[in-house]
C-alpha cells in the first residue's frame, strides 16, 4: 500500500497574503469568496503571487458489479460508451474543459470492455468493473491498492509535466450507489439520507435502490470502516484509483478542484487516510445529488457554486474554474490603495 506524505500548510505566510488582499481597491472583503480562494491558494504554493499552471482534469472510468442488481434506470454499457464520447470530445466535460483551457485525460480504471490503443485514453484498468457487493467484496485490498497506486503514479506525471491544480470526474454506471454507502459508513450519517435518484430513478426505483443497497450492507456485516475494507468492499475501481490520485495531488502541493457526489466520497474516503488533504481541496460546487450537501457538510466545506448539476465527469470543477483564476489574476493584477494613488478608508 503506497504511502503519502502530506505536508500540513505553512500558514506564516497568511498575514502577509491578508495584508495585500485588504489593500487592494476595495472596501473589506467585498470579493467575497474570491478572496478566501486567494489566501488559500497563496498559503499552499507559499507565495504572495501564486500561479494556475496547466490546469487539468482527470476523468476515471470503472464499471460496477452492483449495476446488475437493478440500482441504476441505465444498463452497464453506458459506460464504455460515454468513454468513447469522452475521447470524441462530445460529452459536458470536454466541452467545458476545452471553453477553459483546460486539458483532459481519460482513465480505464476498471471498465467492463476492452479498448484498443487510443491516444486520449491512459489505460489503467485493475480488472473487469468490479464484483457485486450484494454478494461479495466489490474488489479485494490488493486490487484497491493498485487502483490507488496507479490513480497516485498518474498524477505524478501529470505534475512532472508542470501541473499544479488538477481536478477529478468519473464514469461509472451506479456509481452513485457505492459513494452513497460510503458516504454513509465513512461519515457516520444514515444510509437513507445519503441515497439519490443518481440518473433518473422514478419513485418506484429509488425504493428498490434503498432495499438493494441496506441488504447489501446488511450482508457485509460486522463491517471494519477502516477507510480501505470500506473501499475495497463498496467502491469502485473509479474511485478508489481516483482516491489515490487525491492524496498524491495533495503530496505534490497541487490544488485539487472537487467536482461533485461521487468525487467527494472519495476525497472523503482520502481524507480518512490523511486528514491534511482537505487543505488543497477547492470545493467547486453543490451537486443535486441527494447526500452531497450532507457529505459537505462532514468535510466542513463550502462549495463556491448551487447550480444544480449532477451531471458528474469533473464538470461542475471545469465549470468553477475561470472563478478560481479570478482570484488568483485580482491578487495578483488588482492595484492596491498606495498603488493606485487612491484614499483608504479613514480611520476614526
Amino acid at each position: 500500500m503506497a504511502t503519502f506524505n502530506i505536508t500540513p500548510i505553512n500558514k506564516d505566510i497568511t498575514a502577509a497574503l491578508q495584508h495585500k488582499i485588504d489593500n487592494k481597491t476595495k472596501p473589506l472583503g467585498a470579493l467575497g469568496l474570491l478572496e478566501n480562494i486567494a489566501l488559500q491558494i497563496g498559503c499552499i504554493q507559499q507565495t504572495l503571487t501564486p500561479v494556475l499552471r496547466q490546469p487539468n482534469i482527470v476523468v476515471f472510468a470503472g464499471d460496477h458489479g452492483i449495476a446488475k442488481e437493478g440500482v441504476s434506470p441505465f444498463p452497464q454499457e453506458v459506460t464504455y460508451q460515454m468513454v468513447f464520447n469522452f475521447l470524441q470530445g462530445g460529452a459536458g466535460i470536454n466541452v467545458f474543459t476545452r471553453q477553459n483551457g483546460m486539458q483532459i485525460r481519460v482513465v480505464d480504471a476498471g471498465v467492463n470492455f476492452d479498448f484498443n490503443q487510443h491516444p486520449g485514453l491512459i489505460h489503467a484498468k485493475v480488472g473487469m468493473g468490479t464484483k457485486s457487493y450484494l454478494h461479495e467484496p466489490a474488489m479485494t485490498q490488493v486490487q484497491c491498492a493498485e487502483a490507488m497506486e496507479k490513480g497516485a503514479a498518474i498524477v505524478r506525471e501529470i505534475h512532472q509535466e508542470g501541473c499544479n491544480v488538477i481536478g477529478f470526474g468519473e464514469m461509472g454506471i451506479s456509481n452513485t450507489s457505492a459513494a452513497a454507502i460510503i458516504m454513509s459508513l465513512l461519515g457516520d450519517i444514515p444510509l437513507e439520507q445519503c441515497i439519490g435518484r443518481g440518473t433518473g430513478l422514478d419513485d418506484e426505483g429509488l425504493t428498490k435502490k434503498k432495499a438493494i443497497l441496506a441488504e447489501a450492507i446488511a450482508r457485509h456485516k460486522p463491517i471494519d470502516k477502516t477507510p480501505i475494507n470500506v473501499l475495497s468492499t463498496f467502491g469502485g475501481f473509479e474511485i478508489a484509483m481516483m482516491c489515490g490520485a487525491m492524496l498524491q495531488a495533495a503530496a505534490s502541493g497541487m490544488i485539487i478542484l472537487v467536482d461533485g457526489f461521487i468525487s467527494t466520497a472519495a476525497l472523503l474516503t482520502a481524507s480518512k487516510i490523511n486528514e491534511h488533504i482537505l487543505d488543497y481541496c477547492i470545493f467547486t460546487h453543490q451537486s443535486n445529488e441527494r447526500g452531497h450537501h450532507l457529505m459537505l457538510s462532514h468535510l466542513k466545506a463550502v462549495p463556491l457554486l448551487h447550480l444544480g448539476m449532477r451531471l458528474g465527469e469533473g464538470t461542475g470543477a471545469a465549470v468553477a474554474y475561470p472563478i478560481i483564476l479570478s482570484a488568483v489574476t485580482f491578487l495578483n493584477e488588482m492595484a492596491s490603495f498606495e498603488s493606485a494613488g487612491v484614499s483608504n478608508k479613514v480611520e476614526a
